[in-house]
């Protein structure tokens, strides 16, 4: 009898404990490649600050070649608690910091170079920026991060398999005296063209060197190993893009898949490498007063956020120091409108209250409800079971809401696995579902962006590789910015004004003043032959303003001749259109009539848009007022970085010379093919 009762309480017990803990569903298992908690980490701090800051600062050249005289460097105000303090007050969690440049110059006083601060005029040669900045981030709460470059153009060991060891060195001092850093980046440049200096890098020595000393650290590179470079350097990622990756054979620089490789990823790459958007609010890396009103517009600032965070990367906004050590108004201005604005078109959540249901939950368990994906919690997830490679969820917002943003989350700890998106909405009127938007990946965050809508029930449907696993969404009603005017000069030297903001109007000034709602109202293309300053903004119908857009413009082409190369497209190199172009081949001459003498200052190269153009990159220039006798102005000469960042080239003379004709001899293209491509040609006489 007593072991009939006890076997009753034991059962009831057993019972009683299966309905209070019910057996844990197993979940999904990784797939593919997967990042390390690191890696994770990393990719949730989403943006911080790069910053560029040296010998190249005081010289207007973006690669020094490591014969500046080391004492140019002596900023009147260094402040790094300033750069930190704008940098938190941007919203960005961390600062890497150009510790030495290409030039060779290094921000600290090594133990292994004579080309320092220690050598510098700053602080009689006794100060040490790594260590006022790695105390400013620490003060203000944020990472810190260096940029150590291969490439040494100042030291004499540089190309001789002794150098090596000799950067090995360089990277062991600073990664174990500043503290905790939390990225190390490298990049691949390497010598001085084909014909210049060249160092096989030991990265397997690099590598360890660095992992000693900082274990945690994320390593940038073209091909990580922690985090990728991602072909461009104007803040664009792909629309599709695996943080995945096949490295192995590949190396930084030269040894790189192509660029189109590095901005998409791969499906199914065995590394997981995630995409760093590397960006300068200005035109170049260094700080120049002549960029001081060419700083990137909020429009461009968000385009950019929409196009790295917003497709599974990470954005680092580069902000150069000016002369003085400190971050330029103009810039600090713009980071706290362009965070504003991010706060503005995240500001509300419209499916924080919303009825959500999937087509299928994981074991129809709880613990993967599709709820999960509204809680807030990046570590919950829905999931779907391993069988389901197609899921839905449906999202009700409980009445009818206007939104133009939605924000997709996959769980990354267990791997990239989405491969398309569909949204639809439901048409109120019709009944229907209507198709809203399609993407591919997704990744630690996708931001979709189109024409707002009205709703109240929208349907997202998950195409995987594997059972898709979904951390988070969101809907947003973002407001629409206002378009800042495009400002263009015709071969005529004729000035349009357009903007994207329909009804907008514009108002435009040419006497370098700031326009405003009383400046001559835009009505119609305006002659300015000879050059000078357009400013201009839109203001809408709510008064709304843009801001303000700055093009100066130097003497017109119009009469021009090209002398050589002949062709029908020879004229493009000339037309005042950037994104029409000629070609020229290496070692032949470009010659131009400029049709009447002028005091030369300097001349402009506009290359394509497209870091796999073919764009000049070594040339000679001659100049001439009779065609006959020539005058050498510069010999096998380089626009620094134009590989990386094609914008406009604007090079400056030592000195005046009087010219009618200029005679520019290609010498190499960055692509080292047999001809070079050229959009615009011009000279600077102010």
């Amino acid at each position: 009898m007593k072991i009939i009762q006890w076997s009753t309480i034991l059962l009831f017990i057993i019972i009683l404990h299966s309905c209070i803990s019910p057996t844990q569903t197993t979940p999904p298992a990784p797939y593919g490649a997967i990042p390390t908690k690191e890696q994770t980490d990393w990719q949730q701090l989403e943006y911080y600050m790069f910053v560029h800051f040296g010998t190249n600062t005081f010289s207007n050249v973006e690669w020094g070649d490591g014969k500046e005289d080391p004492k140019i460097f002596n900023p009147s105000g260094v402040d790094c608690r300033q750069w930190a303090a704008t940098a938190k007050a941007a919203g960005m969690k961390g600062i890497i910091i150009t510790a030495k440049h290409h030039d060779g110059f290094c921000l600290w006083q090594s133990n292994f170079s004579t080309h320092t601060v220690r050598e510098s005029a700053w602080k009689d040669g006794k100060g040490d920026l790594l260590q006022e900045l790695s105390d400013a981030c620490r003060e203000f709460g944020l990472k810190f991060g260096v940029y150590l470059s291969p490439w040494d153009r100042n030291h004499p060991a540089y190309g001789t398999p002794d150098y090596n060891q000799v950067f090995a060195n360089t990277l062991n001092e600073v990664l174990s005296s500043y503290g905790e850093v939390f990225e190390q980046w490298f990049d691949g440049a390497n010598g001085e063209g084909h014909e210049g200096k060249k160092q096989v890098y030991d990265w397997e020595l690099f590598h360890k060197t660095v992992y000693r000393n900082q274990p945690h650290a994320i390593i940038f590179s073209d091909v990580g190993p922690g985090c990728r470079w991602m072909g461009n350097e104007q803040g664009v990622a792909g629309e599709t893009n695996w943080a995945t990756m096949n490295t192995e054979g590949f190396e930084p620089g030269s040894g790189a898949p192509d660029p189109s490789v590095l901005n998409t990823g791969e499906q199914g790459g065995k590394a997981w490498v995630p995409a760093e958007v590397d960006v300068s609010i200005r035109p170049g890396w260094f700080y120049s007063p002549a960029t001081d009103d060419k700083v990137k517009t909020v429009e461009k600032l968000m385009d950019i956020y929409y196009t790295s965070v917003g497709r599974n990367a990470n954005l680092l906004l580069n902000v150069p120091p000016d002369r003085r050590g400190r971050i330029h108004p103009n810039d600090s201005t713009r980071l706290m409108e362009f965070r504003k604005a991010r706060e503005m078109a995240f500001a509300n959540d419209l499916s924080a209250k919303a009825d959500i249901k999937a087509s299928n939950t994981r074991a129809n368990s709880a613990e993967y409800s599709v709820g999960n994906i509204l809680d807030n919690d990046y570590n919950t997830y829905w999931a779907v079971d391993d069988d389901t490679l197609m899921a839905s969820i449906e999202i009700d917002l409980k009445e009818a809401q206007t939104f133009n943003r939605l924000l997709l989350q996959e769980y990354i700890p267990l791997g990239q696995r989405i491969t398309a998106v569909s949204v639809e909405y439901m048409d109120a009127v019709a009944q229907t579902w209507r198709e809203l938007t399609r993407a591919t990946t997704v990744g630690y965050k996708r931001i979709l962006r189109f024409p707002a809508v009205t709703a109240q029930k929208v349907r997202i449907e998950f195409t995987a590789a594997a059972c898709p696993v979904v951390s988070a969404i969101g809907i947003y009603r973002s407001p629409e910015q206002l378009a800042t005017p495009a400002i263009a000069r015709s071969m005529a030297g004729v000035v349009s004004i357009e903007c994207d903001t329909p009804d907008a109007a514009i108002f435009y000034t040419i006497d370098n003043s700031e326009p405003s709602e009383t400046s001559k109202k835009y009505t119609g293309a305006f002659p300015l032959r000879d050059g000078g300053t357009v400013k201009a903004i839109a203001i809408a119908d709510n008064a709304n303003r843009s801001e303000t857009v700055t093009a100066r413009f130097d003497i017109a082409p119009e009469g021009w001749n090209i002398i050589l190369p002949h062709g029908d497209d020879v004229k493009n190199m000339i037309d005042g259109d950037v994104h029409t172009s000629a070609k020229a081949k290496i070692n032949s001459f470009i010659t131009i009539d400029l049709a009447q003498s002028y005091m030369l200052n300097g001349f402009c190269y506009v290359p394509l848009a497209d870091v796999q153009a073919a764009n000049m990159y070594r040339y000679d220039l001659e100049v001439s007022v009779d065609n006959n006798n020539w005058m050498q102005v510069a010999v096998n000469a380089a626009f620094d970085n134009i590989a990386n960042n094609p914008v406009e080239q604007a090079v400056r003379f030592d000195k005046p010379v009087e010219a009618r004709i200029i005679k520019i001899t290609p010498r190499e293209s960055v692509t080292g093919s047999s001809e070079c491509v050229i959009a615009e040609v011009g000279i600077i006489t102010r």
